[in-house]
């Protein structure tokens, strides 16, 4: 069998969630919170939904939801993670290697929460489909970590980390179709492995499609 990048990047994540345990919180990140909670609940698509907690949290607030992961293990946790908040008629759950396959249909919101991968990844094609896939008066909200953290003194392996301007290049949305909502660098709390306290930058682009 070919060793494809593919194949790779889903043995990569399997094993993460596999053999690590549970891995993320359970709580949805703060910046969805931020950037959805005013919005119009209607349909939406979390990528890269890991253990299904932002997926599950939308439901929540009125949301019907497709999460879509690599892994095997994290779509089971997340569809359990539905299952036990009694929001498993509104979550709907999708194994895809995005880059090379991707969901069909379109969606009220599409959220990209921090899409950055040791193991190779075609974040501008994902991202670009992401787009794609917005309804006409959607919203596209993408999370991205604009650097390691205060207190990572050795990068633990190779990464380019986007620039605002660069996704902005990258994506290049008709101006008379998009509307860009936010464009902002957040700085929040992190704390190293032993407990120190430091900080990390993300980016944050939330971006309205026009209506049809």
């Amino acid at each position: 069998m070919t060793d494809t990048p593919a194949l790779k990047a889903a043995e990569f994540w399997e094993a993460r969630y596999r053999d690590g345990g549970r891995l993320w919180s359970g709580r949805p990140n703060s910046l969805l919170v931020r950037e959805a909670s005013g919005l119009e609940p209607g349909s939406a698509l979390d990528l890269g939904c890991g253990e299904g907690a932002d997926a599950v949290w939308l439901a929540s607030r009125g949301w019907q939801v497709t999460g879509v992961d690599i892994s095997h293990t994290a779509l089971e946790r997340a569809a359990l993670h539905a299952t036990e908040a009694g929001l498993s008629d509104r979550t709907a759950w999708e194994r895809h290697v995005l880059g090379e396959t991707f969901p069909k249909g379109s969606f009220d919101l599409v959220n990209a929460q921090y899409l950055q991968s040791p193991i190779a990844l075609d974040q501008q094609r994902i991202l670009r489909q992401a787009a794609e896939a917005v309804a006409p008066g959607g919203t596209l909200l993408i999370v991205m970590h604009a650097g390691w953290p205060s207190w990572q003194s050795e990068p633990p392996f190779e990464a380019e980390f986007p620039t605002l301007q660069s996704v902005l290049d990258e994506l290049a949305l008709p101006k008379d179709d998009w509307t860009l909502e936010t464009l902002d660098t957040v700085r929040r709390a992190s704390l190293s492995p032993d407990g120190g306290k430091g900080f990390r930058d993300d980016n944050v682009w939330r971006m309205r499609r026009g209506d049809a």
